[in-house]
């Protein structure tokens, strides 16, 4: 959608959350799914925020490299250019204590299965509340 089609949507509270990350724009429609659903959003710590103060008991898990070093090395093989990596870089360190602060689950993807397995016993956990 163009900006201001996205800002109309912000104006009419068309949003479950959305935020400006690296300066492009995101946001997650309303609604979302009918009450008693799950839903997954892969959004990140602004929208996390949003979510938290509509729904204090979201759960919100945040994905995270097993380093620095392998973060990087997955932004090269993307084919990210160097401004990219560099900036993506910088911001993740923000990321990661920022989601600290919002008492998100840290799930290490050192192993996509293993992982992935982590993320779905979390939910199911959570359902079994």
């Amino acid at each position: 959608m163009s900006r201001e089609e996205f800002d109309a949507a912000l104006r009419e509270d068309g949003f479950l959350e959305h935020a400006e990350f690296l300066g492009h724009l995101y946001g997650t429609p309303r609604p979302v799914a009918p009450p008693g659903t799950d839903v997954l959003l892969e959004i990140e710590v602004q929208g996390a925020a949003q979510v938290l103060g509509q729904d204090p008991d979201a759960l919100v898990i945040f994905i995270i490299p097993p380093s620095v070093e392998e973060q990087e090395r997955r932004l090269r093989g993307r084919g990210d250019a160097e401004e990219t990596i560099a900036r993506r870089l910088a911001k993740a360190a923000e990321e990661t204590d920022a989601a600290r602060r919002l008492g998100a689950v840290m799930v290490v993807n050192d192993d996509l299965d293993r992982a992935v397995g982590e993320v779905a016993d979390l939910i199911e956990s959570r359902r079994d509340r």
